[in-house]
């Protein structure tokens, strides 16, 4: 068998730092960067060293950005009394390739979970208070993943604002468009029912 570069090696065990990325898969992106032109693979790295040299959390929201507030916080045709409160940037895209929401934005960096050790205290929920004490907001949007920590970081967050005159919803849930009654499950049509809205 022959015996792989120090370098190919090293490249690999990167790769399988990724998530989702396992030794099979850290194999075949390494073999598929040997193969294409240097300056496609180098493209890549060039790409990489940007993104950490200029990409931060916005200051107000803590979506990305490369200036100090992000492109959504700085445009003045959003709605500043409506916060969309989300768990990672990633749900933040979700929502606005929706077209359907003009508020702005609140991303957690993460949720309450005991058992990874991730506390109130790790997310930025007490930077979400102070937004809420300027009196500007009138609505948060709870929108964090229908889990039990998700739910759970909601329910904390309610709680921590109960003091505060801040309508608080929660986006509904339940059935999609195209799917039958029949196939979804007890907790879907619960959501549905208690999410549900004007017709």
């Amino acid at each position: 068998m022959t015996e792989l570069t120090e370098s190919v090696l090293q490249m690999m065990k990167e790769f399988e730092k990724l998530p989702g990325i396992g030794k099979k898969s850290a194999e075949r992106i390494t073999y598929h960067l040997l193969k294409v032109p240097a300056s496609e693979a180098l493209a890549l790295a060039d790409s990489i060293r940007l993104v950490k040299e200029k990409v931060r959390y916005c200051k107000n929201c803590f979506n990305l950005a490369e200036e100090e507030l992000c492109d959504i916080c700085r445009d003045p045709k959003r709605d500043a009394s409506v916060i969309c409160v989300v768990e990672q940037p990633r749900d933040l895209i979700a929502l606005e390739e929706t077209g359907k929401y003009n508020g702005l934005y609140h991303v957690l960096l993460g949720r309450v979970s005991p058992l990874d050790d991730i506390t109130r205290d790790q997310l930025t929920i007490n930077e979400l208070i102070k937004r809420v004490r300027t009196g500007t907001v009138k609505e948060l949007i709870m929108a964090t993943n229908p889990t039990v920590e998700g739910d759970g970081t909601a329910l904390l967050i309610t709680n921590a604002l109960s003091g505060y005159p801040v309508k608080i919803t929660r986006l509904a849930r339940g059935i999609t468009t195209g799917n039958s009654l029949e196939f979804a499950n007890k907790e879907m049509l619960s959501d549905a029912i208690i999410g549900r809205q004007s017709f």
